[in-house]
This record gives structure tokens, sequence and C-alpha cells, in this order.
């Protein structure tokens, strides 16, 4: 036997053995969940909503998230866990609402050195010891503590908006558009990721990658080339910003980058790619001061038309914003109607992942991969009422979402409104008045989840 030969038998067998042995260990899949800060639902130029032509942007070009949207399946009704950042973010993290992890008492109770609550990249390697785990980018939990402290093998720390912003001043941030050749960070942070997918693929390793970008959140920063395209461009009538419009197709670019590395390193048909976004795009920038007002009394549309409202509120404009899943088994092109929450993540994960155990007790999600895989909508798929929490001193409000209808209960003008979402996307006609069983039914099933998880809203309104 010549060299030559024995090079490519030693080759073959070691190529088997290590096949066996991937085989052996039941090969789990990977997920990289990409989350984009103050995006809409319709500030893609991706229609989210097959049934409706303004689900989609009439100046703002994303083709990656296009992409994405004909390889995976759609969420018509999707949502981000909160109307801001925070409480988001740490929902995604636990699987569980807002309104149960608290927001006065969640450093608190969460604190990893005093508390073991049951986190995304904990679960997995309760699944398989080799699962690895990244957070690169915004983390901003405002907790004192870092992605690591909660199971990341890597991470950029305990950063928030300050460590994407330009640190302008207040009135800057909204006026001025920033120059950057990484602007917002998205290619530095992209890099890290594709670095750290390289590394775990050559290492036969499973991995959850969480990129958390810093864009689309004020200040504006883009590019030199990006900005002049949209300069040129003629402005919508809901989106026309050319600096929001450029610094979106920066970070779609940059999630273009990370779906072409899963093809590069040949993991597409074990890879589960994730899109959505923190909370819903401000409604103006600059930003008014009247966040609830109904949209009836608005001369033209907002960001995030034909919703109401946007970031801080719970309204649909503050909440519902692009969900989209690519990866194995799941047909491409595909729309489902059945409404899924960010805190249905953890779960979802974990099913996918193949967990047997039993979930705490304490985790809200619910797994939606027989959607994924099986494209099942509304009419065969059921769930627990979506329940939602906004907290904040000047105007606390609640929402509960069953079914078609969604009760808003402001507890500052100790009111509640009702709006039917499949007749009235825009939640523009309070039916509370017509449909008083339906209104007072929901308000019960919100106050009796409050009450159970002690909420801290009960502890200054009582119900």
């Amino acid at each position: 036997m010549n060299t030559k030969s024995f090079f490519v038998l030693g080759s073959l067998i070691l190529t088997g053995g290590m096949s066996l042995r991937a085989q052996d260990r039941n090969v789990k899949p990977n997920f990289i969940l990409i989350l984009a800060d103050d995006l809409g639902w319709t500030c893609t130029s991706t229609q989210m909503d097959d049934d409706l032509l303004t689900s989609k942007s009439d100046y703002f070009h994303t083709p990656q998230i296009e992409r994405m949207a004909d390889n995976g399946i759609r969420f018509t009704q999707g949502y981000a866990s909160a109307p801001i950042s925070s409480p988001t973010r740490r929902s995604i993290q636990y699987g569980q609402t807002p309104a149960r992890q608290g927001d006065i008492n969640f450093k608190e109770n969460y604190h990893p050195h005093d508390n073991k609550k049951l986190s995304i990249p904990q679960l997995l390697k309760e699944i398989d010891p080799e699962y690895r785990s990244a957070h690169f980018g915004k983390w901003d939990l405002r907790a004192d503590f870092s992605p690591k402290d909660i199971g990341y093998d890597e991470s950029d720390g305990d950063t928030g908006n300050k460590d994407g912003n330009v640190y302008a001043d207040p009135i800057a941030k909204w006026t001025n558009f920033f120059l950057s050749d990484d602007p917002k960070k998205i290619e530095s942070i992209t890099e890290k990721a594709e670095n750290f997918m390289e590394r775990q693929t050559r290492s036969n390793n499973p991995f959850y990658l969480q990129i958390s970008h810093y864009a689309t959140h004020v200040d504006i920063q883009t590019k030199e080339s990006t900005l002049y395209k949209y300069w040129k461009k003629e402005p919508g009538k809901a989106h026309g910003n050319p600096g929001f419009g450029a610094m979106l197709e920066d970070l779609d670019t940059g999630i273009g980058k990370i779906i072409d590395k899963v093809y590069e390193l040949g993991i597409e048909k074990n890879t589960y790619i994730i899109f959505l976004a923190d909370n819903g795009s401000v409604e103006l920038i600059p930003q008014t001061s009247n966040k609830m007002r109904n949209p009836s009394e608005y001369l033209r549309p907002r960001m995030n038309y034909p919703l109401r409202g946007g970031k801080w509120t719970l309204y649909e404009g503050g909440i519902r914003v692009p969900f989209i899943v690519m990866g194995p088994s799941i047909q491409g092109g595909t729309q489902t109607k059945a409404p899924v929450a960010a805190w249905d993540l953890l779960p979802t994960i974990a099913d996918l992942a193949g967990y047997k155990g039993k979930l705490p007790d304490d985790i809200d999600g619910e797994s939606f991969k027989k959607i994924l895989l099986n494209n099942k909508d509304t009419q065969t798929y059921s769930r627990n009422p979506l329940i939602f929490h906004r907290y904040n001193d000047h105007y606390p409000h609640s929402v509960i979402i069953k079914g078609e209808y969604k009760l808003v209960k402001l507890w500052y003008r100790d009111k509640i409104e009702l709006y039917n979402l499949s007749e009235d996307i825009g939640e523009v006609q309070d039916v509370s008045d017509r449909f008083p069983e339906k209104a007072n039914e929901l308000y019960n099933d919100l106050i009796s989840y409050l009450v159970k998880v002690n909420a801290e809203i009960l502890q200054k309104y009582k119900p």
C-alpha cells in the first residue's frame, strides 16, 4: 500500500469514527436567536400578514429578513414580552412573563448568586452537557449580573444602550445621523458570532447563540453608502426617515451574514434561526410625549401603522413585532396566525432539543414546536391567554389577549378597554360597552393571573 492509499484509508476510518460518535451522542440542534432593538411589525419589507398589504414597509428595504421569511414561517401574531427592552430580555432568558418577574424586585429575586432560576443555556446543558452558549451585543437586564452568571460560556458582559451609542446628547440622538463603518456595532457583533459558530462546528458542539443587536434603537448610526441610498428614495406614507432606513438595512446585512455562515459551515439542516424584536418601534422620530393617544386623532400614519401606538405601550404597535423562524423541517414561505410570545422561546427550544423532563411550574411559556413543524394555525392550536404588563409610574397598564379579543386595563384611570383584533387591528373601537360579558370574562382571567403570580401592580392598585 502506498503512502497516499494509506492516508485515504486512514481518513475514511477517522471520518467514520467521528460520524459514529456523533450518532451515538444523538447530535442536538443548534439555535441562533437574532434580537433586534425597537423594530416594528410593519417596518421591514417582509409582508408579515398575507391578508394585510400594510403589514410591510412602504420605504424600508430588508432583503435578508425577506430571505428568512421565504425559507421559514412568519408569525402574524408574534409578540415581544413587553413594550420596552429590559423586561423582554429578562423574559426570554427564563420563559416567564414580566408580570410574574416583576420590576422593582427583579434584581433581588433573580440574582444568580442567591437564586437558581432556569435559563436557556442552563436548560440546554441539562439536555446535553456538550451544548455551548454565547450572548453578543446588548444584554440590558439592569440587574447587575452578566450572561456568564446565568450559564453563558461567552459574552460581551453586562452591556446596555450606552455600549451601542456614540454618546449623543438627549436631543441629538433623535435628530442627528452618525456615520460609522461599524454602525451600532453590527459588524463587530456579527464577526464574534461567526467566529463562535465556526469554533463550535469544528468541535462538534451543539450551540445556542443569541445575537442581541443595538440597532435600531436611537441614536441613529449608519454607513455612509447606505445613508446615501435612502437620501435618494421617495418617502412612503408611513415611513420616510432615511437614517432609520439606512440603519435598518445595515442591520439586515448583518443578519444575512449570519445566514450565509450557517450555509457555509454546512449546518443548515441542523440549525434553527429565530428573528424577532424586543418591542415595537417608536411612533415618531423624534418621539412625542403622548403615547396613549387613539390613532384616530392623528393626521397621518405613524411608524407602526396600521397598528396603534409603539414602544412604551401595550397597544399592538408596542408589542406585536416581526417574528420569523427558519430551520429543519420548517416549510418556507408560510405564515401562521397562532399567537406566540417571546416567553415561549425557552420551552420551544427545550422541545426542539429533545428535553424529556418537566419544566418548572413557574415557566409561563408554551412550546410552539408543532406549529413550526406542522404549520398548524389557530384553528387547531389553543393556548393559555397572553398576559402583558407595563411597569410605569405614570401610565401602568396590563393586557390580556384571548382568542380574537384583547382587554386593556388602565390602572391609572381605573378603566378597561376591549378590542376585537380580528376586526380592528388598529385598536380604534373600544367595544367593552357592547360586549360587557366578554370584557368581564377577560378581566377576571387577567386579575386571576396577576394574583397568582403576586404581581407588583397589585401592591399599589386594587382590582
